[in-house]
């Protein structure tokens, strides 16, 4: 079983020194390791909830119940309303080409290793504004293809640097975002209210 350790032992090295004080020593939540099969779940289970929605009565961690996640969100919305922008801000068109470009660096990275961000072009995204059907279309399906490869990279354990994790653990929150930022700019692409699934 490969474990994640939660602590680090070596002198120098202790990512909690500077919170030991307040938590103590012998806190188990320092000492204690994690099965990465239970971190790959977890990940994995909170990833596909803010791609393909939460279930309907319950269950849900991130998304109200029965929410039906980013990428039937998109699908709700034509090229018109992926064209939309708030006060001169990106469009729903360009944080969905910002999602599927940064996801498909992390699956750059578990593919072929490296690091795939040091040559990254992040201005190309944003520069995505006005589209048509056919190209609002490609978004989706290149967001759909990158979104299933990486939720299999997710739900397999891997060793990992700190930094990696952390990139790991970001991409869901950086998701999580980017959901939200959508869901300002268009009411069609918001999920239901809590307790109004029915």
């Amino acid at each position: 079983m490969i474990l994640i350790s939660l602590a680090r032992g070596a002198a120098g090295n202790e990512p909690w020194t500077a919170v030991k004080p307040y938590l103590g020593s012998h806190n188990p939540f320092l000492t204690r390791a994690m099965p990465a099969t239970d971190l790959s779940n977890s990940l994995v289970t909170l990833f596909s909830e803010l791609v393909d929605g939460a279930p309907g009565g319950g269950g849900a961690f991130i998304l109200n119940s029965g929410d039906a996640g980013l990428l039937r969100s998109l699908d709700a919305l034509s090229a018109d309303d992926a064209s939309r922008s708030v006060n001169d801000g990106a469009t729903i068109a360009a944080h969905a080409q910002h999602v599927r470009y940064g996801v498909s660096l992390m699956n750059r990275w578990a593919t072929e290793g490296g690091n795939p961000f040091a040559d990254a072009t992040w201005d190309e995204a944003w520069k995505v504004s006005v589209v048509d059907e056919a190209t609002w279309a490609e978004i989706r399906t290149g967001l759909r293809d990158e979104t299933r490869r990486w939720r299999y990279a997710l739900a397999t354990p891997r060793s990992t640097t700190t930094v990696e994790l952390n990139g790991m653990v970001g991409s869901v929150a950086h998701l999580a975002y980017h959901l939200g930022a959508i869901r300002q700019i268009a009411k069609g692409a918001r999920g239901p209210r809590e307790g109004t699934f029915g």
